[in-house]
């Protein structure tokens, strides 16, 4: 193990309730676990694979420093995710949320181990996550992908549908 922190990015989007509220407590939350680093402006997004009429989200992505491993960091996400009313449930597809904290990248590790996987497994397909991402990292490279942030930005579909809200 380092003695040196990870640079790590999470996404973090609301589409319930006070959504700016929710992505404030969650930078809130996640300080008391971690270092944040740079935040992207947040984005007024749709409401990617879910039914018609699903309130649209709001997102951003922030750079934080850990010491914690991959499954820490994902323990972490998940409390933070509780303490802002998020209720599990069973795997039926993507569902409206007070709150959601993914990992999209640790490090240049890819992780997989039981309910992680890192890099994000969509994040190359999801304009909502590329857009803020690039703000912050636009020439890191993708692990598994070895293309830069800025060239999946390129590639991907769906931007016309992710706005800048500050």
């Amino acid at each position: 193990m380092s003695s040196q922190p990870v640079t790590v990015y999470l996404g973090i989007g609301s589409n319930q309730g006070d959504r700016k509220k929710n992505l404030d407590m969650a930078l809130k939350f996640l300080t008391q676990r971690m270092r944040l680093g740079k935040c992207s402006s947040i984005y007024d997004t749709e409401p990617v694979g879910m039914m018609e009429g699903t309130q649209r989200f709001l997102n951003m992505v922030c750079q934080a420093f850990t010491m914690l491993p991959p499954t820490g960091l994902l323990a972490v996400a998940r409390a933070v995710e509780s303490k802002l009313g998020r209720v599990p449930l069973p795997d039926k597809g993507p569902a409206p949320r007070p709150i959601d904290v993914d990992i999209l990248l640790y490090g240049d590790q890819i992780v997989k181990a039981d309910g992680l996987i890192i890099p994000h497994p969509r994040l190359a397909e999801r304009a909502f996550v590329l857009m803020p991402l690039a703000e912050l990292a636009p020439d890191f490279k993708h692990p598994a992908l070895g293309k830069t942030i800025k060239e999946l930005l390129a590639e991907v579909d769906g931007k016309a549908g992710v706005i800048k809200v500050g």
